[in-house]
């Protein structure tokens, strides 16, 4: 599965939450919001999640192995610096 397109929509006012990001794989599926995070160790990337009543939280879409998480977690923040500059 390749990734085809990164989008990235800036969050202001945010101290930790700095961007949206849309990607599109194989010119076929999008996943919407996935975060970008700013912590203590740099910038992450958290996949789209739904909130229930208990105040838990539970991914939408998320990567199956640590292969993939890597190559998606790098062309989103390569994306998101890029549009920094």
């Amino acid at each position: 599965m390749e990734i085809t397109d990164v989008r990235i929509r800036k969050v202001e006012g945010n101290d930790k939450l700095k961007a949206y990001a849309t990607v599109l794989f194989d010119d076929e599926l999008a996943v919407h919001n996935i975060k970008i995070i700013e912590s203590q160790n740099g910038l992450f990337i958290a996949m789209p999640s739904r909130a229930f009543p208990d105040g838990s939280h539970k991914d939408i879409a998320h990567p199956i192995n640590s292969e993939f998480r890597s190559r998606l977690s790098d062309a989103v923040l390569e994306a998101y610096s890029s549009d920094l500059q």
